[in-house]
């Protein structure tokens, strides 16, 4: 520490705001000496560097060591000039780095104490594990170059590399890290090399490099004073490069070098260096150079060889890594050993030639010498070699087999007879070795020792010595080097001496052992090729070279005869004919059964039975098949007369498959393999143009088995008997079978080179195959009609295709008449058909295809085959699966590409038609209208009249005939479209019955009994149908032309409007959801660009008499419509179908595709085409004037996608389809708006979703603009333009038009918000001066009409009130509680609306309001509630008073029909509580709340709001901006509105006590209260509005006058009806969340009164007994009991929206708020918490993280606060971060309706963060209980980041402010260290306890720790820091409570309190109690909480310590 004071490496301060800090540590180590003593101990202070910040705590790593030249340059000075040289070693020369980052770094350890604890060490300069200073590098590490874009400072990087190679030097402990870096450096200059042009250009680079490296020494030796002579010589060993170097001429072919290279001619220019050329040592020189070194070199070798692991115990490693070094370094001396004798003595031989023995230096020959006397003593020295051979490591045998290869090469005079057969043993017996990375080494010293010893053979026992092991060898597969041996195998046979073995032992032994160490299976292609590639060769060989082991020719013969029958019969041919041998059993010769010493073999014949269980791979019997061809090849070529042997093998094992049951697997698989062999047989034969694969094998066995082939008829036989025929051809085969076959009767004389002659061919082709291959259909038929067409020859092609298909359709002459068939020759005709279409393709594809017979379609084209078809489609019999299968045959066309017909074009179009004729016979007998009427489109011309008759035949299989015919040959109908109706009209048909299928199976309507039968075959059909268009429909454009195409969109188009209008069967919904997907299929499918797109939509939306019912478009006139003048008291139900079915269209295509079309217009004398864009702006107008259609609505479907489009679109056309579809509307409701009665216009911004509206035009206006300036999609310019267009069509000269008038009033309530939006009062006139002029000229109009009670009917003045009060809205777009007046008004208008005021207030008089008519009322409350916003400073006490009486009556109206209903309600219940008769007391509550008149609602609307704008938020705002003392500010008022409020409160309550006894009742009872609310919403609202607002006194006497009411529900459980409600509204219940949750209501919302305590006592001040019973007697209410305990175990597997866990979540929210607000030490707040968790589950917890999704974000990115969480965790951290820093989740609730999940989530995260801070040990109880790690890791990281610091932030505060007021006791607290330290003494003892808060508190608990002990014994101390401990983490609240109740406990002890015997605590660690249940015979006393925890766990009554009964 002195030396880091000294260096001043850190300066103490305290820690910046916002800094963190560095840790740090203590490593201690001792330092030895040489002798291993004790030199000295050392301490180094390390700073935790991982914990830094690239970019924050540092900037880049430096090490400030010397460059190594500079040590070598000064080392080469001190020896020449023999300077003394000095060692000096810096201490902590890392403390000499300045440090320029700002680096923080804690105390050390053990320093802390003599700081305060805020106090940390700013760093100066570098400690060892800063960042900045160099560490070493990670184990086995590998560096990769960088990508170009990646390198940043790569010379930075370099220079680093150089630095720490000289640190190196002298730290060792940085040596890996400093050698991984520099490979990778160097990995890079090698990347960078070969990506240098040329030479030239590397030789310049580094010639560049080295005058550096020269110039800098230069500048060294100037500062050492040490003169240079002038200039340098630079040698260079490139003429190019030293060219370029004195050319400063720039060329070509140097322009590519870097130009900051070029210094090098500056230099030489100025005399400091000259480069000279200097031929250095080529290759030949470089070996002189080795040669001069030969005697060091193999000195070196051989102290290597001489090591050991104990000789290389100098180096700090492990015992395992000596090892591994050892054997590095021998066998890289063994191998460097092979390499210099092969170079110094195997070279210098080949250069010793006869004359250049002359020349050879005597260096060479010194070195050779040398080489050959060391090799000498090495070979002697260390006993042949043989002890590296026995060594573990595969590498030093490696080397060791390279070394004697080169010795037996360069040395063999060292192989002499002393040694030889010793040497003989070692070598040849190597077979031994079973490391494949051994073996190309051991082969190459075998090999070269045979070649080179061969009588070494000899001189052992050639059997036990090698063969053994040979054969060891092979059959272990070459122990895996199977690219290795398997090629040297036939060098080793090479090898073998003949006089070593015997040749007929020898070869069946070998291939015997090679055969078994094949792999089948496991083995790759590659070693499986290499197998058979060398037991091919070595086979071959072995026939060849048979002279070498016999001399006499009968034995050369019987040898190759024997290896033949016994390998290649025997082996090859049995393995791959195994099953074959396995049932023949045959012997196996004594030969072949030699057994090995020392390994016992099973027989050839048991290996081959386990061989035919072996399933093998394909291309395992593929290699196999080629290796025996090519062996039977080779035996051709060497005597023909040697492949007798195979070919009887052969022919036997022919015979017994042939003879075999043919219907067996086992079977199938034989023949498979001889068909598969027959085949390769002939391609060999082709390609190599030998005639003996059928001359001598497959001829002679066909010829002589075809009777047994044929007798049999078996497929597998017939096929292999075809595959013959295709690979030797026809002709050939039956040449072979009927000439060689003597015994046939057929057999011709007559033979042409080998062929039979044509008309012999065609006779037995005739008499033989035909009748053969075409009889009865079987399990053979596929074959023979394989083998009938392979048969087929060039020259005689048409006369047997004739032939085949004239004996096939009259089969042997009977005469039958095509339609007369039998079904099987119809299916063999089929399948014919089939292969013969193959058979064309594969003639197509072939070569010459031109002019080959069959490759032509024409030359398949038969009369015959054309009448069988059309007979059979005609035929009233044809419905069947083998007529469907012979026309799709006849026809072709099943699949893309194949259009080949047998028959003709003209033969095809009468058969489609017959098939069209089918379908519509079909069509015609549907039930559904629209599918009948679709039957009239679909016939056309000749086709209508074959209608004209029926067939008695079930229509439903003649239709599925037809379509099993359409599908099989779908892609024919190409061929035919220029049958202008045809093609169009059978792919219709197919549609129409594939819509009508599709309807009918999504439809539910039941079938009766009659139909079903009907129905089910249709229904069966249409499934067909429906898999025929799912396969088939992306063809159908592909079959037709453009007029097809058309014919066939206009058939579809009119089928949909007929399903639309005419179909009245089946539901709305099936119908346009069908049509819908109809549409949006033929788009698809028919439609390719926008135009045709737009003509099919517009057929689709022509007009009828049914569409359009409200706007008549002119469709040959673009924009030209008119109205329609059509009632209006309902919709045809054809027209709503239509707009349903297009409402589900737009929502698919979108606004734009439906509602604008893009036409384009060529001009003639112009190349170029302009695109006009029209809008359908009358669809748009009829839909919203349609309104409501099934499924749907204007409001909720159709504008959300208008109002999407005009947003995003940037269409030119969106303005404009805006604007006609406003014009439409306007014009239709200016004609028929005065034709309705309307109600009257709120004065609030106008809802679209108002249903008082009936005129469809005016509705669709307002809807239309209020989505439009909502949405801000128009802006305040389009509202002034608008406004404007208004106004104009208001007057008619000086007529007033009624009809406008009446609108106008609706419209101006949207308009004026956009108008005056963002106005202020400096420039409002200024910016609307004539809109203003304007209603103030409509004020003065109406002050001109006298007052409204004195008004007369008829006159305007209701119209002229409604339009000016429509000019001064509301603004309470965010909710009542935030209502504002809608615009600024101006002075004078202010003037004038008082005025008016003040006007019909005086007009009123005396007389009461409610005497005069409802329409009078309505208009004067909403004048109130005008006047009231606008105009309220101006008011008097007169008009207050006016004001507040009739706000007073109408409210208390009101009120009065609310208590009669809920009095009603209870009456009904009460009385009818044990009645049966539920339906009837349903309908009698319905009559009850049903309101007949709502005039009285409407009323009591406007006071509320009246109300709210004087009383509520925006009154008290205006009040308090008030400059003035305005009469409503006085105090004279306030009981009045608290009057007021309490009738407010009144409302509330009764609507949820209606509600509550409901409930009690039924629960549709309930639904029934709830859902009347919705007929009144925005009156409810402004009742939870001015509840919310309601103050304190208001709220007691309405609580007071409820319950003084007596009805049976109270209340409290009218709050919880509201809050819990089945249909909720979200303004009542946030106030009846409010009420809850405040005074006067809050203390007894919660739980039961008579279990309540005293808030207010404490455990000291509570001294009455307790009782065991009472422990647990808390009782939650009802209404939220069962929600707490039991429903969130339901909830957890309920919907995540659903509204049971928004109940739960509210009913926590409620007991969580009342627990925090009770006083910490309270009685009351001890049971409720005792009460949770005893009986409430923890479940709502998992319930809570349903809805945060924690998995969203990773543990490592929750602390980084400034990254964006994704939605839901941003909003559930914010809550619970808000809910543990406020005490309170009424945030959450406040902003928690609508719910949303978002809102969901952020109420969940509220009540979880609530929780942590109320509830901490319920908690973590739960978290200790997930079994999930995952989860619980997630949710902890979750609350780590977002909970725990602002948890463990209160906590601490809470600690440092509490007084626990007592100098035996203190509490410290360290913020940085998160922990508190609790001091106690007593009576000279104390202790220091230190609590530590985990940085996932309280998810993980406390730590309690001990640091200070004073007098206390262990005992004691351990049981105080356990209580201590249990206190902390068993309390459900502050920590702070928990430590003064840990003092307070200690306090009784040392006051002589008792402690409990159970808990061996003074009081209780849960509930805080004292012990004073006493046993009446111990007298001791024990906490009642552990004593019921004893009578419940040991099941007894008696006392724990005495046992006496309790």
């Amino acid at each position: 520490m002195n030396t880091l004071k000294k260096s001043g490496t850190r300066v103490i301060e305290d820690l910046p705001r916002g800094k963190k800090t560095v840790g740090c540590k203590w490593v201690f180590t001792v330092k030895c000496k040489a002798d291993g003593s004790v030199e000295r101990y050392k301490a180094r202070l390390m700073a935790k560097g991982f914990t830094q910040t690239y970019g924050l705590d540092y900037q880049e790593t430096f090490a400030p060591v010397a460059k190594i030249n500079s040590i070598r340059v000064l080392l080469s000075l001190a020896v020449n000039s023999n300077w003394p040289l000095y060692q000096l070693d810096v201490k902590n020369a890392f403390l000499n780095g300045n440090l320029e980052e700002e680096v923080f770094m804690s105390l050390p350890p053990g320093f802390e104490k003599f700081f305060s604890q805020d106090k940390v060490c700013r760093l100066k300069k570098s400690l060892y594990g800063c960042k900045t200073a160099e560490t070493p590098i990670e184990a086995n590490l590998k560096l990769t170059p960088a990508k170009p874009e990646d390198v940043i400072d790569r010379e930075k990087f370099q220079r680093l590399v150089g630095k720490l190679i000289y640190l190196s030097h002298t730290r060792l402990d940085i040596a890996f890290a400093v050698s991984v870096m520099r490979i990778g450096q160097e990995a890079r200059l090698i990347d960078d090399q070969k990506a240098i042009r040329s030479s030239a250009k590397a030789e310049f680079r580094f010639l560049a490099h080295g005058i550096c490296e020269v110039i800098w020494i230069k500048r060294l030796f100037k500062d050492l004073n040490i003169s240079v002579p002038l200039p340098i010589k630079v040698y260079c060993d490139n003429k190019a490069a030293s060219s370029i170097a004195h050319n400063p001429v720039l060329h070509d072919r140097t322009k590519h070098i870097e130009v900051d290279k070029h210094f090098i001619k500056e230099n030489i220019e100025s005399g400091l260096i000259c480069v000279s050329y200097a031929a250095f040592t080529a290759q030949e020189k470089r070996l002189d150079a080795l040669i001069l070194c030969t005697t060091e070199i193999l000195m070196y070798l051989e102290e290597n060889l001489k090591l050991t692991p104990k000789d290389m115990t100098d180096k700090a490693a492990a015992l395992d890594e000596l090892q591994e070094m050892h054997n590095q370094v021998i066998s890289s001396s063994l191998l460097a050993l092979a390499t210099l004798l092969d170079v110094l003595i195997g070279i210098q031989l080949e250069r010793s030639a006869p004359e250049t023995v002359t020349a050879q230096s005597k260096h060479a020959s010194k070195a050779k010498v040398a080489a050959i006397s060391s090799a000498e003593k090495l070979f002697m020295a260390h006993k042949f070699f043989s002890d590296f051979l026995k060594s573990q490591s595969a590498a030093i045998r490696s080397a060791t087999y390279s070394v004697l290869r080169s010795f037996i090469k360069n040395v063999p005079h060292v192989f002499n007879e002393g040694n030889m057969k010793t040497m003989a043993g070692i070598i040849l017996g190597a077979f031994q070795e079973k490391d494949p990375a051994c073996h190309s080494s051991m082969w190459d010293m075998i090999l070269l020792f045979s070649k080179r010893f061969p009588d070494s053979w000899t001189s052992l026992n050639v059997q036990k010595a090698i063969l053994n092991r040979v054969w060891h060898f092979l059959r272990n597969g070459c122990f895996g080097s199977h690219r290795v041996s398997y090629p040297a195998l036939v060098l080793f046979l090479d090898c073998v001496p003949p006089k070593a073995i015997v040749g007929e032992r020898f070869f069946p032994e070998f291939f015997q052992n090679l055969w078994a160490g094949r792999s089948v299976s496991n083995s790759s292609t590659a070693d499986r090729q290499a197998f058979f590639g060398a037991f091919k060769e070595c086979f071959i060989w072995g026939l060849h070279n048979a002279s070498r082991y016999y001399d006499e020719v009968d034995s050369i013969y019987h040898f190759r005869v024997t290896l033949i029958d016994n390998i290649l019969v025997k082996i090859l041919w049995h393995d791959y004919f195994s099953f074959i041998s396995s049932n023949k059993q045959e012997s196996v010769p004594s030969e072949l059964s030699a057994r090995s010493s020392g390994d016992r073999e099973l027989p050839l014949s048991k290996k081959t039975e386990e061989a035919s269980r072996i399933k093998y791979p394909i291309s395992y019997l593929q290699d196999l098949r080629s290796c025996i061809i090519d062996v039977l090849s080779g035996i051709f070529f060497l005597e023909h007369s040697l492949l007798s042997a195979f070919c009887t093998e052969f022919h036997e094992s022919c015979l017994g498959l042939f003879q075999h049951a043919p219907n067996t697997v086992t079977a199938a698989e034989s023949v498979e393999r001889v068909t598969q062999f027959i085949w390769l047989l002939g391609q060999h034969a082709m390609q190599k143009g030998e005639s003996w694969p059928l001359v001598d094998l497959v001829g002679p066995m066909l010829a002589k088995y075809f009777p047994v082939i044929r007798s049999l008829d078996s497929p597998e036989n017939v096929k292999l008997l075809s595959t013959a025929v295709s690979v030797f051809g026809p002709r050939e085969i039956v040449g072979e079978l009927f000439v060689h076959n003597e015994e046939h009767s057929h057999t011709p004389d007559d033979k042409v080179d080998g062929e039979l002659v044509v008309d012999e061919f065609m006779q037995i082709f005739k008499t033989n195959f035909v009748p053969w291959c075409l009889r009865s259909c079987d399990q053979s038929t596929t074959a023979r009609l394989d083998l009938l067409l392979t048969l087929l020859d060039n020259e005689c092609f048409s006369d047997q295709w004739h032939a085949v298909i004239t004996y096939a359709i009259n089969l042997e002459g009977s005469g039958t008449a095509p339609q007369s068939l039998e079904p099987d020759q119809i299916t063999m005709l089929a399948l014919l058909l089939e292969k013969a279409r193959n058979e064309l393709t594969k003639r197509k594809a072939g070569e010459d295809s031109t002019h080959r017979p069959g490759a032509d379609p024409a030359q398949w084209h038969c009369d015959l085959l054309e009448s069988t078809a059309l007979a059979l489609v005609r035929s009233p019999l044809s419905a069947g699966n083998s007529n469907s299968q012979f026309l799709c045959a006849v026809l072709g066309g099943s699949t893309k590409g194949d259009e080949t017909s047998f028959v003709s074009r003209n033969a095809s179009i009468l058969i489609f038609e017959e098939i069209l004729k089918k379908l519509l016979l079909f069509i015609l007998e549907s039930s559904s209208n629209w599918v009948r009427h679709a039957c009239s489109m679909l016939t056309a011309g000749a086709v209508n009249s074959l209608l004209e008759s029926k067939s008695s035949v079930d229509m439903a299989e003649e239709a599925e005939f037809a379509l099993q015919v359409l599908d099989g040959s779908v892609f024919c109908l190409k061929a035919l479209c220029e049958e202008s109706d045809l093609v169009p009209s059978i792919l219709a048909a197919v549609l129409v019955l594939d819509w009508e299928y599709r309807m009918g199976r999504s439809s539910d309507d039941p079938f009766d009994d009659e139909t079903t039968r009907a129905s089910k075959a249709r229904l069966d059909f249409g499934e067909s149908v429906h898999v025929f268009c799912c396969k088939r429909s992306n063809q159908f454009q592909k079959c037709l032309n453009i007029q097809n195409l058309k014919r066939l969109q206009s058939i579809l188009v009119q089928c949909i409007r007929s399903a639309l209008f005419t179909e009245d069967k089946l539901n709305t919904e099936n119908i346009t959801s069908s049509c819908c997907m109809w549409v949006l299929e033929v788009l698809d499918y028919f439609c390719q660009d926008q135009s045709e797109e737009q003509d099919l939509l517009s057929q689709l939306l022509y007009k009828s008499d049914m569409w359009p019912l409200w706007i008549v478009p002119d469709f040959s006139i673009a924009e030209r419509l008119g109205l329609k003048n059509a009632p209006v008291t309902g919709h045809d139900s054809g027209h709503c179908k239509f707009v349903s079915f297009l409402d589900k269209l737009i929502l698919k295509l979108g606004i734009d595709r439906v509602f604008t079309s893009h036409v384009k217009h060529t001009s003639l004398s112009e190349e170029t085409t302009d695109e006009e864009v029209t809008t359908r702006a009358w669809l748009a107008a009829e839909i919203l004037c349609t309104w409501k259609w099934p499924g749907g609505n204007a409001v909720a479907s159709f504008l959300p996608l208008l109002s999407a489009y005009a947003k995003s679109s940037s269409c030119p056309s969106k303005e404009s389809l805006l604007d006609s579809i406003f014009n439409i509307l306007l014009d239709g409701a200016l004609v028929h708006g005065g034709c309705r009665g309307q109600s009257f216009v709120s004065p609030w911004a106008a809802s679209i979703t108002e249903t008082d509206i009936e005129e469809p035009f005016l509705r669709a206006l307002i809807s239309l603009l209020s989505t439009l300036f909502m949405e801000k999609i128009w802006e305040r310019s389009k509202a002034g333009t608008v406004f404007e267009l208004l106004v104009s069509k208001l007057c008619i000269g000086e007529a007033v038009n009624m009809n406008c008038l009446r609108i106008l009033p609706r419209l101006v309530t949207i308009l004026v918000q956009p108008l005056f939006e963002n106005e202020s009062v400096e420039t409002g006139r200024d910016a609307e001066h004539d809109i203003e002029d304007t209603i103030t000229g409509w004020l003065k109009r109406t002050l001109s009409f006298p007052p409204l009670v004195t008004s007369e009917t008829g006159q305007d003045v209701e119209e002229w009130f409604q339009l000016v009060i429509s000019c001064y809205p509301f603004n309470a777009i965010r909710g009542i509680q935030a209502l504002n007046l809608g615009r600024i008004v101006g002075p004078v208008e202010k003037t004038l609306l008082l005025e008016l005021f003040r006007k019909q207030r005086c007009g009123v008089g005396t007389s009461t309001v409610t005497n005069h008519p409802p329409a009078v009322q309505l208009l004067l409350s909403k004048l109130i509630a005008v006047s009231v916003g606008y105009c309220w400073k101006e008011f008097d006490e007169e008009d207050w008073e006016y004001v507040f009486s009739q706000l007073r009556r109408w409210i208390q109206s009101v009120v009065v029909i609310m208590e009669e209903i809920t009095e009603n309600v209870d009456d009904t219940v009460n009385k009818n509580v044990t009645s049966d008769n539920m339906d009837y007391n349903l309908e009698k509550i319905e009559q009850i709340v049903l309101f007949s008149d709502p005039f009285p609602f409407d009323i009591a609307k406007n006071a509320l709001l009246s109300f709210s704008i004087c009383c509520g938020p925006f009154g008290i705002k205006q009040l308090a901006d008030a400059e003035n003392i305005n009469p409503f500010g006085t105090e004279r008022w306030e009981p009045i509105k608290d009057r007021i409020l309490e009738g407010i409160l009144r409302l509330f309550f009764c609507t949820g006590i209606a509600e509550a006894i409901a409930t009690s009742f039924c629960h549709e009872a309930a639904s029934i209260i709830s859902s009347s609310r919705f007929e009144h919403l925005y009156f409810w609202e402004l009742v939870a509005s001015n509840v919310v607002n309601s103050s304190t006194n208001a709220r007691d006497r309405a609580v007071k006058s409820v319950e003084f009411w007596g009805l049976s529900k109270g209340p409290i459980s009218s709050l919880y009806a509201i809050l819990f409600s089945s249909k909720p509204v979200s303004s009542l219940q946030f106030a009846a969340y409010v009420i809850l949750s405040t005074e006067p209501i809050s203390s007894g919302a919660i739980v039961e009164e008579d279990t309540l305590l005293d808030g207010n006592n404490n455990v000291e001040e509570d001294s009455r007994p307790v009782d065991l019973s009472t422990e647990t007697s808390v009782q939650l209410r009802e209404e939220i009991c069962f929600i707490i305990e039991k429903l969130p175990f339901e909830v957890l597997e309920m919907d995540l929206m659903a509204q049971q866990r928004v109940n739960v979540f509210l009913a926590w929210s409620l007991l969580l708020s009342y627990l925090g607000s009770l006083p910490s030490s309270s009685r009351a707040r001890e049971r409720l918490v005792q009460y949770i968790q005893d009986s409430v589950s923890p479940v709502t917890l998992d319930c809570l993280f349903q809805h945060i999704p924690v998995e969203l974000c990773m543990a490592q990115n929750l602390k980084k606060k400034d990254l964006e969480l994704p939605a839901g965790v941003s909003e559930a951290a914010t809550a619970a971060t808000h809910a543990i820093t406020t005490g309170s989740v009424l945030h959450s609730i406040e902003t928690f309706w609508p719910v949303e999940p978002v809102k969901l989530a952020s109420l969940a995260g509220a009540l979880f963060g609530l929780m942590l801070r109320v509830l901490p040990a319920y908690v973590r109880e739960w978290f200790n209980s997930l079994r999930d790690r995952s989860t619980s890791s997630l949710i902890e990281s979750f609350t780590r980041a977002w909970c725990s610091p602002y948890l463990i932030a209160n906590e601490l505060s809470q600690i440092k402010k509490n007084k626990f007021a007592d100098e035996n006791f203190s509490v410290s607290v360290s913020k940085s260290a998160n922990e508190a330290v609790a001091t106690y003494t007593k009576d000279e003892t104390g202790m220091d306890l230190v609590i530590r808060l985990p940085a996932s508190y309280p998810l993980r608990p406390v730590d309690v720790d001990c640091t200070r002990n004073l007098g206390i014994s262990d005992v004691k101390q351990r049981k105080w820091l356990m209580s201590m401990m249990s206190f902390v983490r068993n309390q459900n609240g502050a920590l702070a409570e928990a430590i003064g109740i840990w003092k307070r406990n200690f306090d009784k002890e040392f006051e002589g309190v008792e402690e409990c015997p159970i808990c061996y605590s003074v009081i209780h660690t849960a509930n805080n109690s004292l012990p004073r249940l006493a046993c009446k015979t111990c007298k001791h006393k024990f906490h009642s909480a552990c004593l019921y925890k004893w009578f419940s766990t040991s099941h007894k009554s008696t006392c724990p310590l005495c046992q006496s009964p309790f």
